[in-house]
This record gives C-alpha cells, structure tokens and sequence, in this order.
C-alpha cells in the first residue's frame, strides 16, 4: 500500500495550495483561482470549519515532502447533514495511490468525529481518477448529479457516497 501521511493545514501551507492552482489541476474545478482567492482559501483551511465540522490537510510523502490537499467538510445534501471530502495531488506525483491513501486516511479522520453517518464525494463524470479514487477508497456510486462547483457554475458529477459507521 502507498504509504502517505496528513497533516492538519497549518499558516505554512500556503505554497502547497499555489502549487496545486494549475489548470492541469483544477480543470475539473472551475480552472484556476486568482492569487487573492487563493490566498482567501488558504486562511480558510488554517481557521478550518470549527469543532467535529471538517478539517483541511496536506498529504505528505514519508520524507517531508508535501505532494497535495485533502480534506471534509459539512454541509446539507439533498436534506441531510453530510460532509463531503475533496482532495488534489501535484501532478508529478499522481498516479501513484497518493489520493486514495490520503483520502482513506481522511474517512477515518471524519468517522472518528461520531457525528455525521455519511461522507459523499462529487468528482466530475469527466475526470476518471477522482471517480477511481472514490470506487478504491471503498464509496458507492448513487449516480450521476447536477452539482454546483464552483459557486455559481453547475457540473455534472458522480454522487459517490461511503458509511462512516461501517
């Protein structure tokens, strides 16, 4: 198994981030941020969303080197409190099992809060590796969705969802 670990975000991350703001990257998600919104969401993930509501983190390979992001957060879906988990891997390091390690690693992290029974994921129909994240890192997929990503644009994504209490 691919051996990462993750870090809670802290005030040094910020470099991580701006890395990651590529359009390679973030062609999934709306392309690239500008460096003020990139900025913004870097003091985001180091106040993160308060106690038992999410958490943002780096993913880190065994020698110190930060290689991406992944993380949780609440929010309502379809009537319901759920989180939702997001992550992003440099693309020199993608292809590995990166993302799925760390993203394992992050279910655990959000099972352990005993708040919330459900994690959901929404990659795009179009981007192959995220969806192959969510099938390894043990979601199910309930379909396709309309969903809103950034805010203001809509996206047709895979709903994939997994059972924290299992």
């Amino acid at each position: 198994m691919t051996e990462v670990r993750i870090e809670r975000w802290s005030s040094e991350d910020l470099e991580v981030l701006r890395q990651l703001n590529t359009h390679e990257v973030r062609a999934h998600t709306g392309g690239p941020e500008t460096d003020e919104q990139v900025v913004a969401r870097h003091e985001r993930y180091v106040r993160g969303p308060g106690p038992r509501k999410g958490q943002m983190f780096t993913i880190v390979l065994p020698d110190g080197v930060k290689v991406g992001s992944v993380g949780y957060w609440e929010r309502e879906w379809r009537g319901e409190p759920v989180y939702e988990m997001g992550w992003a891997i440099l693309p020199a390091y993608q292809g590995r099992g990166l993302a799925t390690a760390a993203v394992r690693a992050v279910i655990a992290e959000a099972a352990a809060q005993r708040k919330l029974r459900w994690a959901h994921a929404y990659p795009s129909v179009d981007n192959p590796p995220s969806n192959a994240v969510c099938r390894k890192a043990g979601f199910t997929l309930l379909g396709e969705t309309e969903f809103e990503y950034p805010p203001g644009r809509m996206m047709r994504s895979n709903d994939w969802r997994i059972d924290l209490t299992g």
